[in-house]
């Protein structure tokens, strides 16, 4: 059992490692690229704001262990958007499979939770 949340705290950790820096590239660079970005492929510009928000506290919940199952099941809906949208006319290889590769690490956490060194086990005493 330690095992398993050993590897669970792995993944969490990184996939919050890598969500919150896409996020945050995202802000630096200027969201308004990125606005213009989801407007060239026909999606409302406004959604630029929610999933580099999304991506940046998402990440930083997901490291330290808040909200992590929420926020994972966020993720797979985040992932699936990007490669129904975008990434899977590109094909499997340089395409989605980087994006299919974090959504079924959030699956994973959606699914069986992260404890080890989790705020929300001081939390909430799960």
């Amino acid at each position: 059992m330690f095992r398993n949340e050993v590897g669970a705290l792995i993944i969490r950790v990184v996939l919050g490692l890598i969500f919150a820096v896409h996020g945050l590239v995202k802000f630096q660079d200027g969201i308004g690229s990125t606005v213009g970005w989801f407007e060239s492929i026909n999606l409302p510009g406004f959604l630029a704001y929610g999933v580099a928000s999304l991506e940046l506290v998402g990440g930083i919940l997901l490291i330290i262990g808040l909200a992590t199952r929420i926020v994972a099941g966020l993720f797979v809906l985040l992932m699936a958007g990007a490669i129904i949208t975008v990434k899977f006319a590109a094909g499997f290889v340089d395409g989605f499979e980087f994006d299919l590769a974090l959504m079924a690490m959030a699956a994973f956490l959606a699914i069986a939770g992260s404890q080890l060194y989790a705020v929300d086990k001081r939390v909430f005493n799960q």
